[in-house]
């Protein structure tokens, strides 16, 4: 009896190369560290996902799975992430109590309908794409009958689901406010009570510099009386002894202060 080699169609060669690249975008999708990485390896799923679809005559789930799914529901979750910016640290705080157990009881019971859905398409009795498309003509036309009559209880109860879903998401993003939010004239009124307690300047700080002769932060503002101006100069030259001696800079104005007093003086004389 002669072995004849089995016939390696079309589906099975899509199954085997787009499989492995679904099975890894999941896994990148909850081993990332990133969200960004974690959305880019779900798009990857998605399109390797639709592949199959494809492959398996079933172009209603194919264009359902790129246009709705890949083109709007994850190009959401980008525009999300990047308006408003998720961090590792956020996942750690719990702003709803029992957040956590409710989504494990959630996970749980997704775990349970997987494994039962899983095991039905295993174990149970295949009809066939020629036989469920045959009684309404065409793959969308079978699936629109199933939808609005057999599953319409199950299809109103998904679109609640997502509503809820939604609403969830914007609850658990919540963050919670733990101080009043400052604003403007708060923070006047903030630096007017530190001054009046600490002395601290409400003001701008002085610039270094003094009258254009010199514009290195090495050189201290003075202030009206000739003293220098402390806050001008940094901490750390101050502390390295660089800072430029006022005396220098204030020599050329007593020198020309001088000369007028000396020039007014012999005025008086004549």
């Amino acid at each position: 009896m002669i072995n004849l080699v089995p016939l390696v169609t079309a589906q099975a060669v899509a199954f085997w190369v787009l499989a492995p690249i679904a099975v890894l975008g999941a896994l990148g999708m909850v081993l990332g560290r990133k969200p960004v990485h974690s959305a880019l390896s779900l798009a990857v799923m998605m399109l390797a996902l639709a592949g199959l679809y494809a492959s398996l005559d079933a172009p209603f789930l194919f264009v359902v799975q790129i246009i709705v799914y890949t083109g709007a529901i994850l190009m959401l979750f980008l525009f999300v992430l990047m308006l408003v910016g998720v961090s590792t640290t956020d996942s750690v705080v719990e702003t709803i109590k029992g957040h956590r157990v409710a989504s494990f009881i959630a996970a749980l019971g997704f775990a349970v309908l997987l494994i039962s859905a899983i095991g039905n398409a295993i174990l149970g009795q295949p009809v066939g794409l020629d036989a469920a498309n045959g009684s309404q003509g065409g793959n969308v036309e079978s699936i629109a009958e199933l939808i609005f009559t057999r599953y319409v209880f199950v299809f109103e109860s998904t679109a609640a689901l997502l509503i809820t879903a939604a609403l969830a998401a914007m609850v658990l993003a919540h963050g919670e406010q733990l101080r009043p939010k400052v604003r403007q004239a708060g923070q006047v009124q903030a630096r007017m009570r530190k001054y009046a307690t600490e002395g601290a300047h409400p003001g701008a700080l002085p610039s270094s510099g003094v009258y254009a002769r010199s514009n290195s932060i090495q050189a201290p503002a003075l202030l009206p009386d000739g003293s220098i101006a402390e806050n001008s100069v940094v901490a750390a030259m101050a502390d390295r002894g660089v800072v430029q001696d006022p005396s220098q800079l204030t020599a050329p104005a007593h020198e020309a202060f001088a000369a007028i007093e000396s020039v007014k003086a012999e005025e008086g004389r004549e």
